[in-house]
């Protein structure tokens, strides 16, 4: 189903070795949807925004990248825009991304996590649509639901539409967390929104465009490829994992608990095999679980690399619907240094300031919840307004 949001628009393999599961086999993504939105490529100039999770299944189940799914169908793709990690996936979190050529297809690829962030009017002149089709988790601070916003007002400026191909949101079921404020508006939070939106790539972008969040409210001429037979409650596991250091389903569900980690001197697993499914540090209460974070895929320098980290394994941790702050809370109170436990990115991931003061003064985690509430409910009403999907 093509969901359209402003003017109409005229007309590899890769095996998963990581998630034990594919898509629902009930699930029709966007991108499999060949015949509903091959029309309006066709005898374009096509860019897209991708990465190694822009996969489509073939009739045998097989994994084939999006860009070689449309190079089959005669698509005249221009280039490509890679977002944060890059367009194979194998940069590390932060880790500034270069322009180059990809080798299998010889088609240019521009990052968006480098010199630009917001594709500029001579990167997109000559464009004639672009196509954007990357797996989102759902957490306001993972950056690619950034560098939709920025295509889509790059886009909107320069009368270009955008057609999204929509994807399941893995922690989709709920809505949780502090909103954020504007004065700490960032790369990981560009608007207001709460940690944990429970909203497809597609139901956002809807949001931001109507909502007029794009610069100078200007509005994106943007369509959507809807999903068949999904809804924000139903269980599955994506076919491959969403970056580097998301390996699997626990570490999806933990990922907007212990992302808040990133800003204190907290490891959360990188350079492990259980990246953001265990934390530690020298420091906290040495108990009967321990690691060594080692450089790996993703990891090139992680955090306290080659020191016997002490702290908890969370790994059989029971499905998440709702953000944790007992481990952040527990760490903060067992770390002997106090001043120094959290850094300044702390404030950009928690969306305001609020929520360190709170830690700092003892507060609890269901005092804190409470001062969410109010702009929760807000968030709420207009989310509704957006939803695609049950």
């Amino acid at each position: 189903m093509l969901v359209s949001c402003g003017k109409a628009i005229s007309s590899s393999k890769q095996e998963n070795t990581v998630f034990k599961n594919q898509f629902s086999s009930e699930i029709e993504i966007g991108a499999s949807q060949l015949p509903a939105y091959l029309p309006l490529l066709k005898n374009k100039k096509v860019a897209l925004v991708n990465n190694p999770t822009s996969i489509v299944f073939n009739s045998k189940k097989r994994a084939i990248h999006l860009v070689d799914t449309l190079l089959t169908h005669s698509i005249n793709i221009v280039k490509v825009f890679a977002p944060e990690h890059g367009f194979r996936g194998k940069a590390d979190a932060g880790e500034e991304i270069k322009d180059g050529v990809d080798v299998k297809t010889n088609i240019p690829v521009i990052s968006l996590y480098g010199k630009h962030k917001k594709p500029t009017v001579e990167l997109l002149n000559g464009i004639d649509i672009v196509v954007f089709d990357v797996q989102d988790v759902g957490a306001r601070f993972y950056t690619y639901i950034s560098t939709l916003s920025y295509v889509m007002e790059a886009c909107a400026e320069n009368n270009i539409p955008v057609l999204i191909l929509d994807r399941p949101n893995p922690n989709g079921h709920y809505v949780d967390g502090p909103v954020l404020q504007p004065n700490f508006k960032s790369f990981v939070g560009l608007h207001k929104i709460p940690i944990v939106h429970g909203m497809t790539i597609g139901e956002y972008a809807k949001m931001i465009n109507n909502e007029g969040w794009l610069a100078n409210k200007v509005q994106c001429n943007l369509s959507i490829i809807k999903m068949k037979n999904y809804h924000h409650q139903k269980n599955y596991s994506l076919p491959i994992k969403p970056s580097p250091n998301l390996p699997n389903n626990i570490a999806i569900n933990l990922y907007p608990s212990l992302c808040l980690f990133e800003g204190t001197v907290i490891s959360v697993g990188r350079g492990t095999d259980k990246q953001f499914q265990i934390y530690g540090n020298p420091f906290l209460n040495k108990s009967t679980f321990s690691y060594t974070p080692k450089p790996n895929l993703g990891a090139k320098h992680p955090k306290h690399e080659n020191k016997v980290c002490y702290g908890e394994d969370l790994s059989n941790t029971r499905k998440l619907n709702k953000i944790s702050l007992r481990w952040l809370i527990e760490a903060y109170q067992q770390y002997p240094d106090k001043s120094h436990f959290f850094n300044s990115f702390f404030q950009k991931l928690a969306g305001s300031n609020l929520l360190q003061k709170q830690i700092e003064s003892g507060m609890s985690e269901e005092e804190i919840r409470k001062t969410w509430q109010k702009e929760l409910t807000t968030f709420k009403k207009i989310r509704k307004q957006y939803l695609l999907y049950k």
